[in-house]
């Protein structure tokens, strides 16, 4: 393999990382104003991502980083003919990130409220908004002979990109809820498991949808045979239906099976890119390609080292800080007492 491929796998990788771990932060955001029923549960619920959830969000920055680094062209193009679209991410990300600093700030019902909403929209907007934009790259946007963009905001705009958007919000939606089942007790566990009960049927049938129309998307426009874009969606499709059979019952290997399932969706999506890394529409011949978009073999080789080195710490440090914070948490407010505020500033 020559490291140009190596290294679209690494950034699949990371990438893949990112929505495994963000993708039931996200999930976790989305049912906030839906799940808790008191100020106890509502604290329960945001403590249960709290210590992880910034740890999480480093993936995207190695993400971006590693694909400056490797990809130079492809990041160019995409840093700044998604410029407004990556604006949008960052906004939601940011409302996210001052939700959970903020919250904590005071005991007014009010207050809590509004960033309450804060969290839960900036979750529902950066899933939307990821689902686009990665759809986008397959789908095509206008690229001119220099690989440069030339279209508009609305360009990224398909039917296609538009399900993806849909999807990923139902995904991480069904993924946060089975993560919650794993993490909390009593009558919130119970309601959690009812509603990922529910939200497994949309993640499933948009899921499979999606995975399946990917593969149309790959052979039609992007000149891909069926194989293999095929083998990690129907991988995908099967980890879903699982995940929405053992939902009832078998709340751990449910959220195996979002997890698999959100991974396969992230490599199906690759998948069915490569080798190129941004398709041009209409002028296909203006496409971006592992080989065009690269970096010099040195650097390359320099940046495997140095991933070699860093990533495995990372992975290490990870696994360790959720295993410290694996426990449960209870949901039940003391009846005589109001709920103590919670802070949920970052511990890892």
């Amino acid at each position: 393999m020559d490291l140009e491929s190596l290294w679209f796998g690494i950034i699949v990788f990371f990438w893949s990382a990112y929505f495994l771990l963000e993708g039931f932060d996200f999930g976790v955001g989305m049912l906030l104003p839906f799940v808790p029923k008191n100020e106890a549960e509502r604290n329960v619920q945001i403590e249960t991502i709290g210590p992880v959830w910034d740890g999480n969000e480093v993936w995207l920055v190695i993400a971006g980083a590693a694909t400056f680094a490797a990809f130079p062209a492809w990041y160019a193009s995409m840093f700044s003919g998604f410029y407004l679209a990556l604006l949008l991410v960052l906004f939601f990300l940011i409302i996210r990130v001052l939700s959970f600093e903020w919250r904590a700030k005071s005991t007014s019902p009010g207050w809590r409220a509004v960033w309450l909403l804060a969290n839960a929209v900036g979750s529902y907007g950066a899933a939307l908004i990821w689902g686009v934009g990665l759809a986008s790259l397959l789908y095509g946007v206008p690229l001119d002979s220099d690989g440069d963009f030339t279209g508009t905001f609305w360009d990224l705009f398909s039917p296609f990109s538009v399900l993806a958007g849909i999807t990923f919000i139902a995904l991480f939606a069904f993924h946060g809820a089975t993560f919650l089942t794993l993490r909390t007790t009593g009558a919130l566990l119970e309601r959690v498991a009812a509603r990922a009960r529910v939200l497994s049927i949309p993640a499933l049938v948009l899921g499979a949808a999606f995975l399946a129309t990917t593969v149309g998307v790959a052979m039609h426009r992007n000149d891909k045979d069926l194989f293999p874009p095929v083998l990690p969606a129907a991988l995908g499709i099967a980890a879903l239906l699982l995940a929405a059979i053992l939902v009832r019952g078998r709340s751990g290997w449910a959220f195996v099976m979002t997890a698999l399932g959100t991974v396969l969706t992230v490599v199906t999506l690759f998948t069915s890119l490569y080798p190129r890394v941004m398709v041009s529409d209409p002028t296909f011949g203006n496409s971006l390609t592992v080989e065009n978009a690269a970096s010099a073999h040195y650097t390359l080789a320099v940046l495997s080292v140095v991933a070699l080195i860093t990533v495995p710490i990372v992975l290490l440090y990870q696994a360790w800080a959720y295993r410290v914070f694996r426990h449960r948490l209870g949901g039940d407010e003391p009846a005589s007492t109001p709920a103590a505020p919670v802070s949920t500033q970052p511990e890892v």
